[in-house]
């Protein structure tokens, strides 16, 4: 359990530090990337919390889920607001200020 712990910490340091470089004009296309090897994490971590025995181990794959499904969740409502961005105004859903000022210029001509 000593050593799984000391590669946790140590994968944790190497992620934080590495990600840390990466510049933020390539942070959002690197994250909406990475949704498939976040998907992959989370069928590690079903597999580590459904096939280990001690309690302490269940509980270290449930946080690894908790953890993977929020960083997928992130991942794709990141790459959906950046697909947002290049949507022109015709193609997006009209909003209420829209359809408010479409109803006011009906009812003025």
């Amino acid at each position: 359990m000593l050593d799984n712990l000391i590669v946790f910490v140590l994968a944790a340091f190497v992620g934080f530090e590495v990600i840390s470089k990466v510049p933020q004009t390539l942070h959002t296309p690197l994250m909406s990337g990475s949704n498939a090897i976040s998907g992959i994490t989370i069928v590690g971590a079903l597999v580590v919390a459904g096939m280990v025995g001690g309690t302490w181990s269940k509980w270290l794959g449930f946080v690894a889920l908790i953890a993977a499904t929020i960083n997928v969740v992130g991942g794709f409502l990141v790459t959906d607001r950046m697909l947002q961005m290049f949507k022109t105004r015709e193609q997006q859903a009209p909003t209420r200020a829209d359809k408010a000022e479409a109803a006011e210029a009906a009812t003025v001509s």
